[in-house]
């Protein structure tokens, strides 16, 4: 039996990749621009803002003079991003497997999954206003709050978790459901014993994409948490976040308060990152276990 016989490649076909892929390469180039930027300007301005004292004090609230640390910021951030991923990654883990594994092609699935996509689409402030209107207006729980900035940042959160963990659930093969109920295990335990495993690393991005963000948006803290210099630990308190304190920052005239814009903005940076690198660490551990 003969192979087949290949065609030689002409000088045309040639050229066209040789197009082609430069087209490709000019293209990547040319998307990378603005992310490069965007650190360089980010290292440029904000390394020299960067010591231990600013990462220990709180702001002073002062214009002329020593202006502070973020230490507030900090704690502030991981306090109410915490809360909205305590929130959001059940709730979207959960909508995502009714959709895979009970709604599939259902009326209600394919009602929520339209809402869900909605839900993407609605800017950030109006979640921000949703909570001011029915949690602050109202009084309810107080005035502003840590938790709820944590409810609205949850809002954001919740379908973007939802639809990444969807993809994510429907690639586990069918085939290892299949093998599982064939031994006589029922659904529930079918999901938790083996579809949850299974995609738990493209879970774990999926939340950290959402993680991250939530941890970068300011306006519905604006309109929920609003800011203190002071740091606390109450969620049931106003709370000051690295967000607000960029924005406020960056409104200032005086160099050395603009300088802790920045070095507010790397430090944001440099914890998506680290929440990133520990994602790729869980991924690769799942990946590589029996």
């Amino acid at each position: 039996m003969t192979g087949a016989t290949l065609m030689p490649v002409t000088a045309r076909r040639r050229r066209t990749d040789r197009l082609a892929r430069g087209s490709l390469a000019v293209g990547t180039l040319l998307a990378l621009i603005p992310l490069f930027l965007v650190v360089f300007y980010l290292l440029q301005k904000g390394l020299g803002a960067l010591s231990l004292e600013f990462f220990t004090t709180d702001p002073t609230g002062r214009f002329l003079g020593d202006p502070g640390g973020i230490r507030s910021a900090i704690v502030g951030t991981v306090l109410i991003v915490g809360l909205a991923t305590l929130i959001a990654v059940p709730l979207g883990v959960g909508v995502a497997l009714y959709l895979v594994e009970y709604g599939k092609k259902s009326l209600l699935a394919t009602t929520v999954r339209y809402f869900i996509d909605v839900m993407t689409g609605v800017p950030s402030i109006v979640f921000g206003l949703f909570i001011y209107i029915v949690l602050v207006l109202s009084g309810y729980g107080g005035s502003f709050a840590g938790w709820k900035g944590s409810v609205a940042l949850a809002l954001l959160m919740l379908p973007v978790v939802t639809r990444s963990c969807e993809v994510v659930l429907n690639l586990v093969p069918d085939s290892l459901r299949e093998a599982a109920l064939a031994l006589g295990a029922p659904r529930w335990r079918v999901v938790f014993r083996v579809v949850l495993p299974t995609a738990l690393p493209g879970i774990i991005t999926g939340s950290l994409l959402a993680v991250a963000r939530g941890a970068g948006e300011t306006a519905p803290l604006l309109f929920t948490a609003f800011a203190v210099n002071a740091t606390t630990w109450n969620l049931g308190t106003q709370m000051n976040s690295l967000p607000i304190q960029i924005f406020n920052d960056v409104r200032q005239a005086q160099a050395n308060i603009v300088e802790r814009a920045w070095g507010s903005a790397l430090t944001l940076v440099l914890m998506i990152l680290g929440l990133t690198l520990v994602a790729r660490f869980v991924q690769r551990r799942s990946r590589l276990a029996p």
